[in-house]
């Protein structure tokens, strides 16, 4: 998925959670809700990977389940990245940032699969 089309993604899934889960705040405007999108989207590229390699045994032992804590920090450490460089973003505690991960992770995938170009089975298949 293009970048652009990716952070606007996030973006969407972040301002649900802000709606959705107490805890979760934004105070600004689009652009800077956009700053925090783009935040959100390097810290996942970057640091999510390391953070799932390095508890892969935790995911595993407990069947996939730390996976979301690790998902609840990396948006708890959104917030502070966001407050630090004046975005308006916050996560009050670890609960919301768990709940509110939860809820952008669900919300990213279903516009992500929504966004993928379907598959033309209209044309037969030709065997050679």
């Amino acid at each position: 998925m293009p970048f652009v089309v990716r952070t606007l993604v996030n973006a969407a899934a972040l301002w649900v959670a802000t709606q959705i889960v107490p805890g979760v705040s934004f105070d600004g405007g689009l652009l800077a809700f956009l700053g925090v999108a783009l935040v959100f989207g390097v810290i996942n590229a970057t640091l999510r990977p390391l953070t799932k390699i390095l508890t892969f045994p935790l995911i595993i032992v407990t069947l996939g389940i730390f996976a979301l804590i690790v998902n609840g920090l990396m948006l708890w450490l959104t917030s502070s990245l966001s407050r630090s460089l004046g975005l308006g973003f916050h996560v009050s505690g670890f609960w919301a940032a768990f709940f509110g991960a939860l809820v952008v992770s669900i919300v990213s995938a279903l516009l992500s699969l929504s966004m993928r170009p379907r598959a033309d089975y209209s044309r037969p298949i030709r065997r050679v």
